[in-house]
């Protein structure tokens, strides 16, 4: 399960088998993207939290500002009802008892003027009356006055006029004839000078003019509705005249009346603001649809989005000129790979640049110089096999027709050595026993490397041959580790080591040629040394026999074979590392040193014996 997950996420979120261009489309657009729309929902969300906060703010603010200026207006009309009642002709009409109907009508007269004097005198009174309880209406508009008494106690708010003197505010229209205007209506109680009963009402009904100007100041703000509710929820005043004194609509109602304090409401698709009046009992309300309200939100939305999106535009052309700067080399490298890929190493790529693209190319340029050259080596190498695997054919081609019957010559060496042994002839029976020695250990031995014991052994009877040649005028001595006795060398390497002392240096002088064949570890490897203290080589024989152990033709033959044959077995056995090298001073001897790996064939016998022959 682990696995599988794994394998989703690299292969669907990390795109592991896409290509690398779509990989930087895709990662660059997701670091720019997601940032970006992260930061427009933040701004967004924190402007519009702000914004609404400052338009809700500004709108209670306003609410606030009508709030203080309807109180203070409405203040400055009961002051005016204050005037009315305390006036002289008021209360002389008030403490008026029995008098004559002159008088009575006098005073009726007087206070009528009292009362147009105040209407006039403010164009926002409507009109002023007096109600008396069982006498009638005195109306500063005389007898074209709305004010039938039988009609205003049938008003729901007629009974509810507090009787301590204070006064109530309310909401209404008034008709007089065929014309009809809404009114704010500010009821106080008439009381009896004389029993402190109420005896009637003192009615003021101020017309809308100066609060509509008030409230044409909040509706001018957007799409805004501004409206007035006293205490029991009727409209004090709403634009839509006809609903001037019933009872509002609005669903949270029962909320609004009950909040004392300022505050916000939602109220289906608007927001409510409402200012509470506490020395009027009235409530502002400022309804604003959310719109309205979030349309500065809106514009700001709009602003973050079209920066995003040019932010996103900006940012994808950077992004495709700065991706084909990584891409174009790389593909171009690609393209490169391709041509490496079907052989063709000619080509090399510039280096445009010291990043890791410009270091990878010039590390790939490297890498087909050296697989050219590589590729050189081993084709020369495989030409040099060739020709080697055709030279050691033809050798052994040789070697066949070098071997006729050699049992048969065998055989006739141990007859003549018989024969001699017969006519006491000592020395010829024993160089025949020698030469069938030679001839049996080439024959026997088939595996390319023996023991230098064996070794030795057939270089002893090789060297007696050659003491019986040259008379004794040459001694030999073998100084062999025991150890060494069991290492494992090339067959047939020490003979034509051997052999080269007798062509270079043997009876060449007046003293006897000593031979001492000795052997020593270095490191792990096994050193043999053949030396001789003949008349040694001139500089020019030692300079081509080192020039042939690298360069001869093997398959030619000629001067030297002996030791350049040996020492190209060596090599091809065990490496380059290995082989024969040749010193040689003119005068005082000549030294061939071979290099071989220590390999043991078994181990039974003192290692630190000393073998040690001479003859």
């Amino acid at each position: 399960m682990r696995k599988s997950l794994l394998k989703f996420i690299s292969e669907t979120i990390w795109l592991k088998d896409q290509l690398l261009t779509a990989k930087l489309f895709t990662f660059s657009a997701v670091l720019v993207i997601i940032p970006m729309v992260v930061v427009g929902v933040i701004s967004y969300y924190r402007s519009s939290t702000i914004l609404e906060g400052e338009a809700r703010n500004y709108s209670w603010q306003i609410n606030e500002q009508v709030k203080a200026q309807v109180e203070y207006y409405l203040r400055d009309v009961e002051i005016n009802s204050l005037k009315i009642l305390n006036h002289h002709d008021m209360t002389s009409f008030l403490k008026a008892g029995h008098i004559s109907v002159a008088k009575h009508l006098e005073l009726i007269e007087a206070v009528r003027e009292l009362l147009e004097s105040i209407a006039y005198s403010r164009p926002d009174i409507s009109s002023v009356a007096v109600v008396i309880d069982g006498f009638g209406v005195i109306d500063s508009l005389g007898y074209r006055g709305p004010y039938p008494v039988n009609e205003l106690e049938k008003e729901y708010w007629y009974a509810s006029v507090p009787a301590n003197g204070n006064s109530m505010l309310v909401s209404r229209i008034i008709k007089w004839g065929n014309e009809q205007e809404p009114v704010i209506t500010i009821a106080r109680r008439i009381h009896s000078p004389y029993t402190l009963e109420p005896m009637g009402m003192l009615i003021i009904d101020v017309n809308f003019r100066r609060i509509q100007d008030l409230a044409d100041e909040v509706n001018s703000v957007g799409k805004s509705s501004f409206y007035i509710l006293d205490a029991e929820g009727h409209y004090v005043y709403h634009p839509d005249s006809s609903k001037l004194g019933r009872r509002s609509e609005l669903l949270n109602l029962e909320s609004i009346l009950s909040l004392q304090d300022n505050s916000f409401l939602s109220e289906q698709d608007q927001v409510v603001i409402l200012n509470h009046s506490s020395s009027l009992g009235w409530r502002f309300v400022t309804a604003i649809p959310r719109a309205e309200l979030f349309k500065g939100t809106a514009h700001i939305g709009f602003t973050i989005l079209w920066t995003v999106i040019i932010t996103l535009l900006i940012a994808y052309v950077l992004g495709v000129s700065f991706a084909s700067t990584i891409i174009r080399p790389i593909r171009r490298l690609q393209r490169f790979m391709k041509s490496v890929q079907v052989g063709d190493f000619s080509r090399r790529l510039p280096v445009e640049s010291s990043d890791e693209i410009g270091q990878l190319t010039n590390g790939f340029n490297q890498m087909v110089e050296k697989l050219s050259e590589l590729m050189e080596e081993v084709y020369f190498s495989k030409l040099r096999e060739t020709e080697m695997s055709l030279g050691q054919k033809e050798m052994e081609l040789k070697v066949l027709q070098s071997q006729i019957n050699p049992h048969f010559l065998c055989n006739s060496l141990e007859t003549i050595r018989g024969m001699a042994l017969e006519q006491n002839m000592g020395d010829i029976a024993a160089m025949s026993a020698s030469l069938g020695t030679l001839l049996r250990y080439n024959l026997k031995t088939v595996s390319p490397t023996v023991t230098l014991r064996e070794e030795i052994n057939f270089c002893t009877v090789y060297l007696k041959i050659q003491q019986y040649r040259f008379d004794k005028n040459v001694t030999y001595c073998f100084e062999i580790p025991q150890w060494a006795m069991n290492a494992m060398i090339v067959k047939f390497s020490l003979q034509p080591l051997v052999e080269n002392c007798f062509v270079h240096s043997v009876g060449a002088g007046p003293e006897p040629t000593r031979i001492i064949i000795s052997a020593y570890q270095a490191s792990n490897n096994l050193i043999i040394r053949v030396a001789d203290t003949g008349v040694g080589m001139v500089e020019g024989v030692l300079d081509k026999i080192k020039h042939d152990l690298v360069n001869k033709d093997i398959t030619a033959g000629g001067a030297n074979i002996g030791i350049v044959n040996v020492h190209r077995r060596i090599v091809n056995l065990f490496g380059p590392d290995y082989g024969v090298t040749v010193e040689s001073i003119s005068g005082q001897g000549t030294t061939v040193l071979v290099k071989l790996p220590l390999m043991k064939k078994e181990e039974g016998e003192d290692q630190h014996e000393q073998h040690s022959y001479c003859g």
